[in-house]
């Protein structure tokens, strides 16, 4: 398996030059402000989330994600605020991407619809001084990078978030820019991406309420769908399943441990040709909102003015 490395590693070297896939997640229904800037502040608290995630488990080499999140309401819930930060790495390749986004929320009906932009720092860094031949010889290749390099870009991101009660629904767009990132003998584009969201919650019963959600990503004409049905049980505990297209069975778990804070745990069964080499992946997220308490205003009297 370890002469398998190199290989994966050029492998992902030149297709990255074609075009760059973003890291995906099983648990997207907690992972919006990621993808969608007009999520930011739409929750009406201050909330803070990270997942990790391990993906294709005993694979060498295998993509290791790492996302951290913030956002909180501004201006009477008017104007929303995030900042994401994630870091990534498959291989010898790793990326590091920050976040800033902004969001305007204007009510309609009964619900809120957010429209929002983000501003992304993006650097990608190669590590071409490990590239060892898979036969231990030592190849003169002058299209491989053979030394450390890195490279940074701005980008940007737009989204529409609407939602209610019961109901979301989203649709985003990241790398707007296209930007690209010169990494040596290689260049990195970032390809636009295109998301979308809708998610639904059914009251079985006081006790009782089941929430089937749909994720769809698409990049250069390529596109993934996750279907997502979770059971929450007396708003407490949560267990569902997944399946993504061409990829992966989902099983998902959770706990709210306090009014504020909630853990969850996903793992995926791979079921593409990837499975005769991957144990399946993971991913653990742990989120905290808290409201901030409004301070009162007294109202003092006048009794000449009663």
């Amino acid at each position: 398996m370890k002469k398998i490395l190199p290989i994966l590693a050029l492998s992902v070297l030149s297709l990255s030059s074609v075009a760059q896939q973003d890291p995906q997640f099983s648990q997207n229904m907690f992972n919006k402000l990621y993808v969608n800037p007009a999520f930011a502040g739409s929750s009406e608290a201050i909330c803070l989330h990270a997942l990790y995630r391990a993906q294709w488990v005993n694979f060498d080499g295998n993509p290791k994600t790492f996302v951290f999140g913030a956002d909180a309401p501004l201006l009477d819930n008017k104007v929303g605020v995030g900042l994401s930060v994630l870091s990534d790495k498959i291989g010898y390749e790793s990326t590091l991407m920050g976040k800033l986004a902004g969001a305007y929320h204007f009510t309609i009906g009964s619900g809120k619809l957010g429209v929002g932009l983000d501003f992304d720092f993006l650097q990608k860094t190669l590590d071409g001084s490990k590239f060892n031949p898979p036969d231990g010889k030592n190849v003169d290749d002058p299209a491989i990078q053979y030394s450390s390099v890195n490279g940074t870009a701005f980008d940007m991101g737009a989204g529409l978030y609407y939602h209610s009660e019961k109901l979301y629904i989203g649709a985003s767009a990241s790398h707007l820019l296209e930007a690209k990132v010169d990494l040596g003998k290689s260049t990195n584009e970032f390809k636009r991406h295109f998301y979308g969201m809708i998610g639904y919650s059914f009251d079985l019963s006081p006790s009782l309420a089941l929430k089937p959600s749909v994720f769809v990503k698409n990049v250069t004409d390529n596109t993934t769908l996750d279907f997502n049905l979770n059971l929450h049980i007396n708003n407490r505990f949560w267990i569902g399943a997944g399946y993504r297209t061409e990829d992966a069975i989902v099983a998902m778990l959770g706990l709210n441990i306090t009014d504020k804070l909630r853990l969850g745990y996903s793992y995926d069964i791979t079921t593409s040709n990837i499975k005769k080499y991957s144990d399946g992946s993971h991913e653990i997220m742990l989120g905290y909102c808290f409201t901030t308490k409004k301070k009162m205003i007294p109202i003092i009297r006048n009794v000449r003015f009663l």
